[in-house]
């Protein structure tokens, strides 16, 4: 299939037919077997980052509830990354050509919303945006290669949502089979490329202790994916939390706050739970980190609290494992850990 090499760099469709063509010579030429001293006499390049930290080259399955701003998270990412810059106002990401395949926006919509998000800022010409795209299985995989392709420095594709990319489960294929399946067509581009890909998905209605098991569907999908986030509300200070965790990435929460005059989501300082707690929580909770095995007779003079206070709300947390009680006072999880 020929493209005019000067035609403007968009998606083109392909008829359905075999795996996509394009990784096929690569995938020949990338070695897969080794014997244990070469494997450990060999030197391979550190994972590529798209946002540092958050977001690394593999498949990364960005999952959260319907209206909880995954859109505009992923589109402020992606402005983020093409333009360079920081992400989520905190981040350092170097900049490169990002592929936005916005599959339940139109135009206009997405014109609106990167309006609010660049403010003044002019719109990065990195970013190549694409409100169709067949299935991965069925054309879109080698759709998206041709994209990459033409542009050898790419960083970062995002797929929203991941639904309208998935196509359809081979026959008699079990659920989790069927999952794992379609998350790896995506991998199968991104380990080819080296590239970060972000499928945007949603989760579970039934909240769990376990974010992982909010994701929608069977694990076959979090099983897949090289890193799984969660962006959940929260009741706290903060807006959203976003639960990471992956293989090449430290597992994670990060306390988020949501601008809706700018339409971004902004990073906050510090624990997560500093931000997510309610007020007298996240106060006792930044004094005790400061000063481990801290009284509460101490937290009161400190704080400025009322007694009772502290001391119910010690026990509380205490109770929830927010706190952990150690000779008189009280320390945060972790340094009771340290500390043993």
């Amino acid at each position: 299939m020929s493209h005019d090499p000067a035609a403007p760099p968009h998606l083109y469709s392909v008829p359905p037919g075999p795996e996509p063509t394009p990784l096929q010579p690569a995938q020949q030429r990338i070695r897969t077997a080794w014997t244990a001293d070469e494997l450990m006499a060999t030197e391979f390049p550190e994972p590529r980052w798209a946002v540092p930290g958050i977001i690394s080259e593999g498949v990364n399955l960005l999952a959260g509830p319907p209206k909880v701003g995954k859109s505009w998270l992923s589109l402020g990412l992606a402005l983020a990354v093409a333009a360079g810059g920081q992400a989520m106002d905190s981040i350092a990401v170097d900049g490169g050509p990002v592929l936005y395949l916005a599959l339940e926006d139109t135009p206009r919509r997405l014109q609106t919303r990167m309006r609010k998000l660049l403010d003044s800022n002019p719109a990065p010409a990195t970013l190549t945006l694409a409100t169709s795209c067949p299935p991965l299985p069925q054309g879109g995989g080698e759709a998206i290669a041709q994209w990459v392709e033409r542009h050898a420095d790419a960083r970062m594709i995002v797929i929203d949502v991941f639904a309208k990319m998935r196509g359809p489960s081979a026959p008699g294929s079990s659920a989790y089979d069927a999952d794992y399946a379609a998350v790896g067509h995506a991998k199968r581009l991104a380990d080819h490329y080296g590239i970060a890909v972000v499928l945007v998905h949603h989760v579970r209605k039934a909240a769990s202790d376990d974010f992982l098991a909010e994701v929608s569907g069977t694990n076959g999908l979090a099983g897949a994916a090289d890193a799984t986030l969660v962006l959940k509300r929260s009741r706290g200070q903060a807006d959203g939390v976003l639960h990471v965790t992956g293989r090449d990435v430290d597992e994670a929460e990060y306390a988020l706050r949501f601008h809706s005059q700018a339409g971004a989501w902004q990073l906050l300082e510090g624990p997560a739970t500093d931000h997510t707690l309610n007020q007298t929580r996240a106060t006792i909770l930044r004094y005790v980190r400061d000063h481990p095995g801290a009284k509460p007779k101490q937290i009161t003079q400190a704080t400025g609290l009322a007694p009772d206070l502290v001391r119910q709300t010690c026990a509380r947390m205490a109770n929830d494992v927010q706190l952990i009680r150690q000779s008189g006072g009280y320390v945060v999880p972790n340094q009771g850990e340290a500390q043993e």
